[in-house]
């Protein structure tokens, strides 16, 4: 593999992948939190005529929380792993990554929203890709 500064080509990949996945969550966890009546309101009206909608504010609480995780640790496990070479917070933000799209998945294909579940496979599947990527540097 070819060197970029001190770095693998596969390394920066996978810091790539992990801070991508940050900005990814982060911005979506944030906007729930600071937009929290909004959003609220919103999934609300998208669970309404199905089953989960008596639980549909604990829900959307869960996903907010599962965001800002999945953001902060993916953001700060890449930085990390980048500067020190440690990957274990890059990979548990990938994992979380890889839940928090499983869940939103789960959502919108309960509710009927077809497209937007499948706007999500391309996420769910780099964060696939860049699990493993971490396998091949053991």
């Amino acid at each position: 593999m070819s060197d970029i500064f001190d770095h693998t080509l596969l390394k920066v990949i996978q810091v790539a992948i992990s801070l991508f996945a940050g900005v990814l969550f982060l911005q979506s966890g944030l906007d729930k939190v600071f937009d929290f009546g909004g959003n609220k309101s919103y999934i609300q009206s998208v669970f309404a005529k199905t089953f989960l909608n008596s639980v549909s504010t604990v829900l959307f609480i869960t996903i907010t929380i599962l965001e800002v995780a999945a953001g902060a640790t993916s953001f700060l496990g890449g930085i990390f792993y980048f500067i020190e070479g440690q990957a274990d917070f890059a990979v548990l933000g990938l994992e979380l990554s890889m839940l928090a799209i499983l869940c939103l998945f789960t959502g919108q294909r309960i509710a009927k929203d077809y497209a937007g579940a499948a706007s999500l496979v391309s996420y769910f599947l780099l964060m696939v890709f860049g699990l493993y990527l971490h396998t091949l540097q053991g």
